[in-house]
């Protein structure tokens, strides 16, 4: 993926998230999941595919991928459809390792992030500073 994070500064890190996110911006169209080629048997018992050590037809290309937990197949046709796919799965993996990357340099920035200072403690009760003001309802002099 990148280069090792270890010993690197805090500026480095801030630099490199920035390329990091830059290079996210420029991912094209993507979809998830996974191309898989198949090969079937038609079911006729005279053609060269029921003949015992053979494939079958094919291959058939599908996109595999899970949609509210269950598994989803697509059947895409050879050619401009297929290659289409294919870049776009491949953007999609190429998104993930950039999240991965991003999400290791984030966390590595917080590592090398110093812990900031506490803040100075709010004033004690009655020790607001500033002049006194009368209540509107006490008269004045008291």
């Amino acid at each position: 993926m990148g280069e090792p994070l270890a010993g690197r500064d805090l500026a480095w890190l801030e630099r490199r998230r920035a390329e990091l996110f830059g290079l996210m911006s420029q991912v094209g169209d993507f979809r998830r999941g996974a191309l898989n080629a198949v090969w079937r048997k038609c079911g006729k018992p005279d053609c060269a595919c029921a003949r015992p050590g053979h494939r079958g037809h094919g291959p058939q290309w599908n996109l595999t991928r899970r949609i509210g937990g269950k598994t989803v197949n697509v059947h895409l046709k050879p050619g401009p459809e297929l290659e289409k796919a294919r870049a776009e799965v491949a953007e999609h993996q190429r998104f993930a390792d950039l999240v991965e990357e991003v999400s290791q340099v984030s966390e590595a920035i917080c590592a090398a992030r110093p812990v900031a200072a506490p803040a100075a403690p709010p004033p004690a009760e009655g020790e607001r500073g500033g002049s006194r003001r009368s209540s509107r309802r006490s008269p004045p002099g008291r």
